[in-house]
């Protein structure tokens, strides 16, 4: 990667990666893109082609992340406009790719899976016949990419991400938001309600481990990859109570209750426990680095730190 464009540079995964990016390759080898307008980003509308194929050819770009996307919970809101973003948008982005030779990254989800899919340690290839209109993008996503990259050459990869959790950006409409949300809760209140229901298990990844993993794969030597998209990656896998206990043991006066919201729980319940990554870690050496334990106690000790400083 020399030139890269980071579309949906502004959320909670892109604002991360630009930032990780930028210590890696540079700060003029990553431009920044999203729809906000702003002096932060490049302006780039993904359902428009002409706006992709400018930054691509003003900024020579070579490699495209892809990261402009609907999240579950609201994509059950607006599924056209989920549709619009995550599937016309990336036609665009393979099109302009293919015309100018870019590699592309497109991240996809634990959300491409479905309630025939087997829930504990889902396999690599394995059915994939999601319910909701956000797991309909990302398996047309998995499809797309695939197609372009055996029918025109296009160097196209991905990951499925399970929940991604994080103490810099705040989560934007995501069903395993709770994740997120109940760390700042502990911080500053003391308690949370949760919407999510008790046994209820879903993958979960650290930020560090899921910049570390869209990275590593677009580094990693092409012609290991068997599995282009998308690659499980996974890092640990947890119900509400198993990680109200892990904050617990940090402040014991933390105290959760269950609210449960239906949309959420009903998506939730359609996803798996946990999946297998043996591919990626065969393929590309993925390895997380991170359990429960370890991103609790990082996670408490940023979050507390801003609350000191008035910054949440």
């Amino acid at each position: 990667m020399k030139n890269i464009l980071i579309i949906g540079a502004g959320g909670q995964i892109g604002s991360e990666l630009t930032t990780e990016l930028r210590k890696r390759y540079g700060n003029d080898n990553v431009i920044a893109a999203d729809l906000a307008n702003s002096d932060k980003f490049v302006h780039i509308d993904v359902t428009k082609y002409e706006d992709i194929k400018a930054a691509v050819k003003k900024y020579k770009i070579d490699t495209i992340y892809n990261l402009a996307a609907i999240l579950s919970a609201v994509a059950e809101m607006k599924p056209q406009l989920a549709w619009n973003v995550g599937v016309s948008g990336l036609v665009n982005v393979l099109e302009v790719a293919r015309e100018y030779h870019c590699s592309v990254f497109t991240p996809s989800s634990i959300g491409a899976f479905g309630k025939s899919t087997p829930p504990d340690n889902t396999p690599q290839d394995t059915i994939q016949r999601p319910s909701t209109m956000y797991g309909v993008t990302k398996v047309t996503g998995e499809l797309l990419s695939d197609y372009y990259h055996t029918r025109f050459g296009v160097d196209t990869r991905s990951v499925r991400f399970p929940g991604i959790i994080s103490n810099v950006t705040l989560p934007g409409g995501g069903t395993t938001d709770y994740a997120v949300e109940i760390y700042y809760e502990a911080i500053k209140n003391k308690k949370f309600t949760c919407p999510i229901a008790k046994g209820t298990f879903l993958d979960m990844m650290y930020m560090p481990d899921a910049l570390n993993a869209a990275i590593a794969v677009m580094e990693a030597d092409s012609a290991s990859l068997k599995h282009r998209n998308s690659f499980n990656v996974t890092s640990m896998s947890f119900d509400p109570e198993i990680l109200a206990n892990a904050i617990k043991k940090e402040i014991p006066e933390f105290v959760m209750n269950y609210d449960v919201e239906p949309i959420k729980q009903a998506i939730a319940e359609s996803w798996p426990n946990k999946m297998d990554d043996s591919c990626a870690r065969e393929e590309w050496d993925w390895k997380p680095t991170f359990n429960l334990e370890s991103m609790t106690k990082d996670m408490l000790k940023v979050i507390a730190e801003k609350n000191e400083k008035g910054l949440i």
